[in-house]
């Protein structure tokens, strides 16, 4: 359990790092005129996403349920890769990354890294980690919980940030907008 904590912590440190990051990238899109959406779920968000790291090490310490090393080792796999390509989609995005929805008039949509694929690679980290991070040490609850609940989320934070999107392009059709994303949580606050 004290290993597991350490994770917890560290990932916390992580979170904290990437508001950072954030918050210097959302001036960076007001001071070009960005223009937010979405401003209502994102404290709910910010809940969820504290909740995972809070739920997960309260039911560790009081359920107390064993270390499984086959699904631990596995699940740590899985948060580690979920880590690297949250991390890929904010050096992609650069100054356009942060964990709200802001789009900044006249840029160019980023279709390099992870977006030459996928059109919200950062939502599948969260939802890797969301489910794997708990399941490393068994916190099976929080795992179900979470995902539920994030996946009611990301189908509002995703139609927010396509129409944001969409709004930007037709409002300016000779200046595409910039591909915004959030943590993560995806954003991950």
């Amino acid at each position: 359990m004290t290993w597991f904590t350490v994770l917890i912590a560290v990932v916390g440190l992580e979170r904290l790092a990437e508001l950072v990051v954030s918050k210097r990238n959302a001036a960076w899109s007001f001071a070009r005129g960005g223009v937010e959406s979405g401003q209502r779920h994102y404290v709910v968000m910010v809940v969820l996403h504290t909740g995972l790291l809070v739920g997960a090490l309260v039911e560790v310490w009081v359920r107390q349920p064993a270390f499984v090393p086959a699904l631990g080792w596995t699940m740590l796999a899985l948060v580690v890769a979920a880590q690297a390509l949250r991390w890929w989609c904010i050096t992609t995005l650069g100054r356009q990354w942060n964990t709200r929805v802001i789009v900044v008039p006249g840029l160019e949509p980023v279709t390099t890294g992870p977006y030459r694929r996928l059109a919200h690679p950062n939502y599948l980290a969260v939802v890797i980690e969301g489910f794997a991070l708990p399941l490393v040490h068994s916190a099976w609850i929080t795992a179900l919980v979470f995902t539920v609940v994030n996946a009611a989320l990301l189908t509002v934070r995703i139609r927010v940030e396509n129409r944001a999107l969409d709004a930007m392009s037709t409002s300016a059709p000779a200046a595409p907008s910039s591909r915004p994303t959030p943590p993560s949580a995806e954003a991950t606050p």
